[in-house]
């Protein structure tokens, strides 16, 4: 009977081995990605077209290019972000088409009005040139998918955005906001929207999505007291001003000032 006891109980530990040997034999094997390798493979003329394809994509392509094809306004003279050393008149027009855009949106939603709107001189890929204005046109000007959002500033961020604006000597897309350059390169007679900057204040700024993280070195927007997402992307905001309008016009008013 011992005997028996003892093989009874090697005979468990055996069936204990054998089942934990099976079950790990059987369990998937974990893999780890240890290296990632790429090459450009280059599409040339000599690359042939599939037939299924193009009959396949024909219809899309040419109703999207029908859309963006559409006369939608008309420029009298060309307009280029680099026409000007501390603004352009195509800045100036972006800056005010989305603070007029994202104001009709602000005020509907928070009860409240937007008091400048600073973009990004690089975020302009384009010129937008002379004749016939089309949807085309917008996404050449805005490749990006930057959306339009607004940061609660206080005065004193206001005071860091004017002083990174004339340390970048770049003249970003600028609405709602003027200011002197003094010899030292200091900043003078501030106003927005006319009126003295208050350090106390709270003011409501547009801007994109992009700088409002910080982008480009915009840090002051990171201090921001509330943000508002908009939903409301740049592009379409030039789509929709461009089909409000007849005539694209030139702006050229006087925002910043040097002694």
């Amino acid at each position: 009977m011992v005997k028996l006891k003892k093989y009874n109980q090697f005979f468990k530990l055996f069936v204990i081995i054998i089942t934990v040997l099976t079950v790990v034999s059987c369990a998937k094997p974990q893999y780890q990605l240890t290296k990632i390798e790429g090459k450009r493979i280059p599409i040339t003329k000599s690359e042939q077209e599939t037939t299924e394809i193009e009959k396949y994509i024909r219809p899309y392509r040419e109703h999207i290019n029908a859309d963006l094809s559409e006369i939608l306004a008309y420029n009298p003279e060309t307009l280029d972000k680099n026409n000007g050393k501390w603004q352009s008149p195509l800045g100036n027009l972006m800056a005010d088409v989305s603070l007029k855009a994202g104001q009709k949106v602000f005020q509907l939603r928070e009860k409240k009005s937007i008091s400048i709107c600073i973009l990004n001189s690089g975020g302009i890929r384009s010129i937008l040139p002379k004749g016939n204005v089309s949807s085309r046109t917008a996404f050449e000007i805005m490749p990006f998918e930057n959306s339009l959002v607004v940061i609660a500033l206080k005065g004193e961020q206001i005071q860091e955005l004017v002083d990174y604006f004339i340390a970048t000597k770049k003249s970003h897309p600028l609405a709602g906001l003027t200011f002197t350059i003094a010899k030292d390169a200091s900043a003078k007679n501030i106003l927005v929207q006319g009126q003295a900057l208050d350090q106390n204040a709270i003011y409501y700024v547009a801007t994109n999505d992009y700088l409002a993280g910080g982008g480009d070195n915009m840090n002051f927007f990171k201090k921001g007291i509330q943000k508002y997402d908009l939903d409301y992307k740049i592009r379409a905001i030039l789509i929709d001003y461009f089909k409000e309008v007849d005539t694209i016009p030139v702006i050229n008013d006087i925002r910043i000032t040097e002694e």
